[in-house]
């Protein structure tokens, strides 16, 4: 490894420390360095506040002049809440700039680099690009198609049971694995349930590690059927409830929204919520990504759908047997042949549990597999 890809590296550490927390800007981390030695480090730490390359350049004072910066996306070129990052490097006469990616937001889009290389400054644009493209995927996402980045997660048994035959599915993973979706609940922007889980388990959707940020608790719910004692109701949280719906009964609506909750009125699908107007509904709200944790009928019209980006999947050593219950319901692939294969897969030790990951891929054309929801 080089000792360029090492600074970048360092770099996105220290972005990594914003997600969750920055939206709707990106997460971004910067080193500064002079003489093989760092003298300057900062990322963004929440949005309207000074991004990463002014915190290292606050640091690096004097030392920046001259020095070599390394920052995981783009500087921005534009005034919004802060001066443009560009600028403040111009003027802090650093030598050269290492850019991991361009940035896709149309008000940057090459202009930071542009402005760097007419002061006289070296760029160099990707080192490290696909760590930092991972780094920001909901933003990516969010900032070119205004839609959420949706990740599956689900537990499933060594047999592929979410649940017994009875509906029992506390707790199908260890402590792990679940401190482990904490961390996730606390990185993306919303939590998605249907309404089924809110009824079976009753759940409260928040982040329950210290400091951690709860996400938007979002409840599809065609029919508002969702109980107005529910837990998720009432918390003390920084984040809102949101229930998803067809219903236009306000007598049932104004009893949800006295319980602090916000109705969401969206087209039906096939009588159930339609997903796409829901995420691009979601998306028009600066929600960048979604957590969908439950149940198997939402799931299964999310995957027929086309909605997920990326799966998350935590396999329990455990077997269940008989009927259980499985992660996707409705109708799926007709054929093995036509089964959604899975991409970039990544496999991982949580605890005494497996973490999978990979992002489903495209349906080909012909195909049996039901792609409406």
């Amino acid at each position: 490894m080089s000792e360029h890809q090492k600074m970048m590296r360092r770099a996105l550490a220290l972005a990594r420390r914003g997600v969750g927390k920055t939206a709707p800007n990106p997460a971004v981390g910067c080193v500064i360095v002079r003489d093989g030695a760092i003298v300057g480090r900062g990322w963004h730490k929440k949005a309207g506040t000074p991004h990463a390359e002014v915190h290292a350049l606050n640091e690096a004072g004097a030392l920046a002049a001259g020095a070599d910066v390394y920052v995981t996306l783009e500087p921005c070129a534009h005034y919004g809440k802060t001066p443009p990052c560009a600028k403040a490097l111009v003027e802090a006469r650093v030598a050269r700039v290492f850019v991991g990616m361009v940035d896709p937001n149309p008000l940057v889009a090459g202009k930071g680099i542009e402005m760097l290389r007419e002061a006289g400054i070296e760029v160099e644009v990707g080192l490290l690009e696909e760590a930092c493209r991972e780094l920001n995927r909901p933003f990516i996402k969010w900032i070119q198609t205004r839609l959420p980045y949706v990740v599956l997660k689900s537990a499933l048994t060594l047999d592929g049971k979410s649940a017994t035959a009875s509906g029992d599915s506390k707790w199908v993973t260890s402590d792990h694995a679940r401190r482990e979706v904490h961390r996730l609940r606390g990185r993306l922007d919303a939590i998605m349930v249907g309404v089924g889980t809110v009824l079976k388990d009753d759940p409260q959707l928040t982040c329950r590690l210290p400091g951690g940020k709860d996400p938007l608790r979002v409840v599809v719910d065609t029919t508002l059927r969702v109980p107005l004692h529910a837990a998720l109701f009432g918390l003390q949280s920084g984040a809102g409830t949101l229930i998803a719906t067809c219903c236009q009964d306000e007598a049932k609506i104004e009893a949800v929204k006295a319980r602090g909750a916000e109705v969401l009125l969206c087209r039906e699908s096939g009588g159930q919520v339609d997903l796409a107007d829901l995420f691009a509904k979601l998306g028009e709200r600066g929600v960048q990504s979604v957590l969908l944790e439950g149940g198997s009928h939402l799931a299964g019209a999310a995957l027929r759908g086309g909605h997920i980006d990326r799966c998350m999947i935590f396999l329990a050593p455990k077997l269940v047997g008989g009927a259980g219950m499985g992660l996707f319901a409705g109708e799926g692939a007709v054929l093995m042949a036509d089964a959604i294969q899975l991409d970039d897969v990544t496999v991982k030790r949580v605890g005494v549990d497996l973490l999978v990951e990979g992002k489903p891929r495209e349906p080909v054309q012909g195909s049996t597999f039901k792609v409406q929801c």
